[in-house]
């Protein structure tokens, strides 16, 4: 029997996961791990699992005392544990911001970067930080071995940088689940939800919008809305007169998917994505979605699948959520077309085998 492949993974910082990236990686484990030996380095902010994990090892870092800086502590310490402790085949190495890294993983190992999208258009991040994100670009692009991008908009940005020969788009992708868990303790809502709620996601364009279309409806907003302070005041100002709760974050995969399935309507409302999971978990359960038309999004799913607004387009997202309120069965014609192009196009069985193959291709370079 051939030994597995050995795979390291940096930058997901800890399953079960809770975010985008994570979610991606822990498919990747799920479909991969009878034919790789994955170790994932994690930080104990974002897990305390240690030890075995659906077939992977993962190894926890305690968090730095300056919180800030501990995204940058979790990068480091991984990068020099994989290199002076660990023995691997290849490393794989998610997020532009860690790409820094590159410069000590590179004297050892053959490394597939992941871009997730660009964390500088975040508002999350001071624009001091604008040429730090722009030099993490260019390594992540030139120094790892093959880079791939979740969205196809994507290819085009960092073909500036690297040949175009170098990148793979491998679109994240979806494991359709029945949701076991019981009813939330309200009915007949629209939903929003989001990890961080940043400025990019748009809550602020929805918020003006049930304003302009008059909505009287319970509105659940759902996600971490104390990442940037005066974004947080922004918005409890903007939900005054609304019957809107803030409910957090929801780490709980089957808890969030019971909101999800339960929601009359889901608003997706983001100005800027790679590729959302959120979107795809939504339409996995076929719930109708009103989403924006930005090209990460109009990429997967057409017109006859979803209904769209102009981006931070107040205005049109009010019509659009009066017009699906006054036709709910055309919006589950809509979510039932989103679904069934899902399970086509966006299944991890299938999007896992692209990853393998390109595993493959770059351990035997």
């Amino acid at each position: 029997m051939t030994e597995k492949k050995k795979i390291a993974i940096i930058g997901l910082k800890g399953l079960p996961p809770f975010g985008g990236a994570a979610n991606v990686g822990d498919n990747i484990i799920q479909q991969l791990a009878e034919e790789y030996d994955f170790t994932v380095y994690a930080t104990e902010t974002h897990t305390s699992v240690r030890g075995e994990y659906k077939g992977a090892q993962q190894i926890v870092f305690r968090k730095f005392p300056i919180k800030k800086l501990n995204v940058f502590y979790h990068y480091i310490a991984s990068a020099f544990h994989a290199v002076f402790r660990g023995n691997y085949d290849m490393v794989h190495l998610h997020h532009m911001d860690g790409a820094f890294i590159l410069l000590l993983l590179r004297w050892r190992y053959k490394v597939v970067a992941t871009s997730h999208g660009l964390p500088y258009l975040h508002g999350k991040w001071s624009k001091l930080l604008y040429p730090y994100f722009k030099a993490n670009e260019w390594m992540q692009a030139r120094l790892s071995n093959h880079l791939t991008v979740v969205s196809r908009s994507l290819v085009g940005h960092y073909a500036r940088v690297v040949s175009q020969k170098k990148i793979t788009h491998i679109p994240n992708g979806i494991t359709v689940v029945p949701v076991t868990h019981p009813a939330p303790d309200v009915k007949d809502y629209i939903l929003f939800a989001a990890g961080r709620i940043i400025p990019l996601k748009g809550l602020h364009i929805l918020l003006a919008a049930l304003h302009k279309c008059g909505y009287k409806g319970k509105v659940i907003v759902l996600g971490d809305y104390t990442q940037v302070e005066v974004y947080r005041k922004e918005l409890f100002s903007l939900a005054e007169g609304l019957d809107i709760e803030f409910r957090g974050l929801i780490k709980d995969k089957q808890v969030l998917n019971s909101y999800i399935v339960n929601a009359k309507l889901f608003i997706f409302p983001s100005t800027h994505e790679a590729m959302s999971m959120m979107l795809l978990e939504v339409a996995s359960l076929k719930v109708p979605v009103i989403c924006s038309d930005i090209v990460q999004n109009t990429d997967v799913f057409n017109p006859d699948e979803m209904l769209f607004f102009r981006s931070d387009d107040a205005s049109d997202l009010a019509g659009k959520i009066s017009w699906a309120m006054q036709h709910p069965d055309e919006m589950k014609v809509f979510a039932t077309r989103a679904y069934e192009a899902l399970v086509e196009k966006y299944q991890w069985t299938g999007i896992s085998r692209l990853y393998d193959a390109l595993f493959k291709r770059v351990i035997v370079e």
